[in-house]
């Protein structure tokens, strides 16, 4: 029985990267309210806090909605949320002159003044760096952190805040937002390198099949042309000296026979080296493909003697489980032991990602069974705890010596 896995295990490493950097724009939205919504509701009175914390948690919602929207759209899932831009521009507006204006113009107190300022500045700050995130060219998101850091000096100044302060509060807004900005975009780099990345190795999985199928072409074709073509012309002579009456025919049909005879042969050589596998060198390819992947990858046992059959059989284990190691799983180690005993030896693949070669169903293992049937064997996969998923194949080798 499969064991059921969490719904963190069940994700990929990409999508894993992704669920992260959205819940990390979410905290920052939960941070804004924490910051500043909290001095607020402890240093003004039930009629000032009240409308301000709206102010304050509507901006924060929008700001993690419009961070969620954008990351969707870099990641060409959606269009420009262009409309959700102006929208928080707007909000960040509306809070930021609302703040000011209690500081300036409201009831008096240092506390009062002091949280209303932080209000000011910190919706700021969130203001420039998520719609930055929704911008596309790096000018535009300088552009648009400094153009909040200059709306900051033309609301403030006008309403009254001192030109010592209001040069502070821009520049806390220009680093603050670019700050905000530049993490934001860089966390969208990321995790896009990180998608990169996976579809390089599925590509990298695609391309090593198509190059076997393109190899075994070649050389079935190598094999067939030149006998094929020898088949013709030797088929149209018979049939010229059929024609004549001339007892070479039967000769030069008995020679097509021959040619076609010798064919079979080597075609069956052709696909009999395509389908066998050979044990030791599927392990150390194994070895050198997951170190190529990041995955560390320990190979022990000995595979010498074993017969050509059993070999061939355990080869494409171990083809098949490293493949889908690549394809399906996110793992870091891999372990692959030979263990022989006296009538047969047992093969067994661990890795700590979780993922098998296709289901206790899958058409990858059904092929393996089968392959493992001929030489009397067996084969048993699935999760044997959290995270960690082991392929065992096991073997006969007096029944096939």
């Amino acid at each position: 029985m499969r064991e059921p896995r969490s719904w963190w295990g069940r994700k990929s490493t990409p999508a894993k990267v992704e669920t992260y950097t959205r819940w990390s724009f979410h905290f920052f939205a939960l941070t804004e309210a924490a910051a500043i919504g909290l001095p607020v509701l402890g240093s003004m009175t039930g009629r000032l806090a009240a409308p301000l914390l709206a102010l304050v948690i509507a901006h924060a919602v929008a700001c993690a909605v419009t961070a969620s929207r954008a990351l969707d759209w870099t990641l060409g899932r959606r269009e420009q949320p262009v409309h959700m831009l102006w929208t928080l521009g707007a909000i960040t507006a509306a809070v930021a002159v609302t703040a000011i204006g209690i500081s300036e113009r409201g009831p008096g107190g240092d506390d009062v003044d002091t949280a209303a300022g932080g209000v000011f500045g910190v919706v700021l700050i969130f203001g420039a760096g998520v719609i930055a995130l929704g911008v596309r060219e790096r000018r535009r998101a300088y552009a648009v952190v400094v153009g909040f850091a200059a709306g900051a000096g033309v609301v403030a100044l006008p309403l009254g805040l001192p030109a010592p302060a209001t040069l502070v509060t821009m520049l806390m807004v220009l680093l603050g937002g670019g700050f905000l900005a530049f993490t934001s975009a860089f966390s969208i780099w990321l995790l896009n390198a990180v998608y990169a990345l996976d579809e390089a190795r599925e590509t990298r999985a695609r391309l090593a099949v198509a190059e076997e199928r393109l190899r075994f072409g070649r050389d079935l074709h190598d094999v067939m042309g030149r006998n094929l073509a020898v088949i013709a012309l030797k088929s149209e002579l018979a049939v010229q000296l059929a024609r004549r009456g001339r007892p070479e025919a039967e000769e030069q049909m008995i020679e097509v026979q021959r040619i076609a005879q010798e064919s079979q042969r080597e075609v069956r050589e052709v696909v009999r080296g395509y389908r066998e596998a050979d044990l030791g060198v599927e392990l150390a390819g194994a070895q050198g493909v997951l170190a190529a992947a990041g995955i560390e990858c320990t190979v022990s046992g000995e595979v010498a003697g074993l017969p050509l059959e059993v070999q061939s059989a355990l080869g494409w284990v171990v083809r098949e489980a490293t493949t889908n190691v690549l394809r399906h799983g996110d793992a870091k180690r891999c372990t692959v032991a030979v263990q022989r005993s006296g009538e047969g030896v047992v093969l067994t693949v661990e890795n700590d990602g979780a993922a098998g070669a296709s289901g206790p169903g899958g058409s990858g293992l059904a092929g393996l069974r089968e392959r493992l049937a001929a030489v009397d064997g067996t084969l048993e996969a699935g999760p044997v705890r959290e995270g960690v998923f082991r392929l065992v194949a096991q073997a006969r080798t007096e029944a096939v010596s």
